[in-house]
């Protein structure tokens, strides 16, 4: 098992191809199939009303302001049904930290989605946003996780996790639950019976050794409940967001790749590492099939708060099995869980 230290130098190591061949090897241990998946799901953004002020963020809107939203039911199951018609399979649904949205709000939606379409996989509600739900409603987390699992919510993205350092959570998001607060949302989701993912969104000023951390917690996690499905990695955005005033440079294509193989190496733990176009594009996303991601994510029908930021790609499913045909392997569509029980 590879430690700290060894993962911190690896970032500092100019062997770029190296790593990606070592991360590409243990990709194939665990995949040795040749497939590399994909999922027709669409991100819906039920508010973008919120209390954190996050500084990485263009999304969000302070309560009170003229753009600020909340989706009602009917506009939230037109997009769901749109979803369906284009083969999707899932959505994941997140939203501000909304400060009067108490959880009977969210359980009647959750209700309302899953009478009408019972299929429709529900991911949703990020660990800032479950927390934020508990202490609204004057409940513990794990009834309130217990609540909406109950009402529909059938599992839980990893979003809000940012870099999991609190120097740096306190630096771009001080408002915003913090390290141990979010590892207690996953935690008690997965000992409830639920799946999760793992996120990490690097480059927005944080230390090699803090990103190490970051990895380190994931894992540890893994160790503990086994609970999560993915990890994913993403560079952060800068363009329209106050962050980027004081974080100059994005991270390059050359920093993502050494991030996802470092990524693939250290959560050996985690059988899928996610390869993200949103941020790098899709040239960048096929390089990285051999830097040991094995799925490229979602073709994304609907992506509102990465592109606020300043992120433009955009991917077709026709586009996605293009790129890894090319790429040498053989694509399929999953389901949320990573099922891959379709025909194609």
């Amino acid at each position: 098992m590879m430690t700290q230290q060894e993962a911190a130098a690896l970032f500092h190591d100019n062997d770029l191809i190296g790593i990606g061949m070592a991360a590409d090897a243990l990709r194939r241990k665990l995949h040795p199939e040749g497939v590399v998946t994909y999922i027709i799901d669409r991100n819906i953004n039920y508010t973008n009303f919120c209390t954190e002020y996050c500084s990485f963020c263009a999304f969000y809107r302070p309560m009170g302001h003229k753009e600020g939203y909340i989706l009602d039911h009917e506009t939230i199951c037109r997009k769901i049904q749109e979803t369906i018609d284009l083969g999707g399979t899932g959505v994941l649904m997140q939203g501000g930290l909304h400060p009067e949205l108490k959880i009977e709000w969210y359980e009647e939606m959750l209700r309302a989605i899953k009478r009408r379409f019972p299929q429709i996989w529900l991911h949703c509600f990020s660990a800032p946003e479950i927390q934020n739900i508990a202490a609204v409603s004057g409940l513990p987390l794990r009834d309130t996780i217990a609540r909406l699992r109950d009402a529909g919510l059938d599992s839980i993205p990893g979003g809000g996790a940012e870099i999991l350092h609190d120097d740096v959570r306190r630096r771009i998001s001080r408002l915003k639950c913090d390290t141990a607060e979010w590892v207690d949302v996953h935690v008690t989701a997965h000992k409830l019976g639920m799946r999760t993912t793992a996120t990490m969104m690097f480059g927005c000023g944080e230390t090699v050794e803090q990103r190490v951390a970051h990895l380190e917690v994931v894992r540890r996690i893994q160790e503990e409940t086994g609970g999560f499905t993915a990890f994913i990695p993403w560079s952060f955005q800068r363009e329209n967001t106050s962050l980027g005033r004081f974080v100059k440079e994005e991270a390059t294509g050359v920093e993502y790749l050494k991030t996802l193989a470092i990524s693939r190496l250290y959560l050996e733990n985690i059988l899928n590492v996610q390869s993200s176009w949103v941020t790098q594009g899709l040239k960048t996303c096929q390089v990285g099939l051999k830097f040991g991601g094995n799925d490229v994510g979602s073709i994304m029908i609907e992506e509102n708060v990465v592109s606020a930021a300043g992120a433009r790609h955009r991917a077709s499913e026709e586009e996605l099995r293009r790129i890894i045909r090319d790429a040498g392997f053989i694509p399929k569509q999953r389901d949320t869980l990573y099922r891959t029980y379709f025909l194609n």
